[in-house]
């Protein structure tokens, strides 16, 4: 089965750079038509066709599997949802840098609980769960190929549990739009070798 994760493309609160997890917002009007305008030049061909697109429930997502994968049905999973920031929804680094619990938060790698919000372990557990549940759901449909258009850290997520080239959670973050495509081997996977592989980026310049 062919595997493919995308970053949804930008909203206004990425355009800012804020910590954007549980706020569901749309995507910014002016990467929402550059990537129209792609369309009409063809230049979208980083995303090849699946016979399943998933979603996270969150506007961003769906608005971006809408204009990737037009008139194709979009399932959506609670569980690829964004991480909840708490009290950092919606603020910048600049906003942050000088508090001490941001500080804190920092020193720990990200870690931590963000004040309010969602404890990483808890963030990542839940999204690896999520992609699976769905693979695991697909084959036994007997499908051959589905896209995750879902978050940065949903997608970081999931490679870090699942990738067969382990690489830290950082390791795997991409821009928005961006990606990666990998496989698995519906034998080794319903064998509980749950692996990842033949993993690709996804190009992601975009100009956005």
């Amino acid at each position: 089965m062919r595997i493919l994760f995308i970053r949804h493309l930008p909203t206004p609160g990425n355009e800012k750079r804020q910590y954007i997890g549980r706020t569901n917002e749309d995507l910014s009007e002016r990467a929402a038509e550059e990537f129209r305008r792609r369309l009409e030049k063809g230049v979208s061909d980083q995303y090849p066709s699946v016979q399943y697109v998933i979603a996270s429930p969150l506007k961003r997502c769906i608005q971006t599997a809408e204009l990737i994968f037009p008139g194709q049905e979009i399932i959506t999973e609670p569980m690829l949802r964004e991480c909840d920031f708490g009290e950092y929804e919606g603020k910048t680094y600049e906003d942050l840098k000088k508090e001490p619990e941001y500080i804190r938060w920092m020193e720990s790698g990200g870690m931590t609980a963000f004040p309010g919000g969602e404890y990483q372990t808890s963030f990542r557990a839940r999204c690896a769960d999520g992609v699976q549940k769905w693979i695991s759901r697909l084959m036994e449909e007997g499908a051959d190929s589905v896209a995750f258009v879902v978050h940065g850290g949903t997608i970081m997520a999931a490679m870090e549990k699942l990738a067969g080239d382990r690489h830290e959670f950082y390791y795997w973050q991409v821009k928005n739009g961006g990606g990666y495509m990998a496989e698995v081997v519906e034998k080794e996977w319903e064998n509980g070798a749950r692996v990842l592989k033949k993993v690709k980026r996804i190009q992601e310049n975009a100009g956005y």
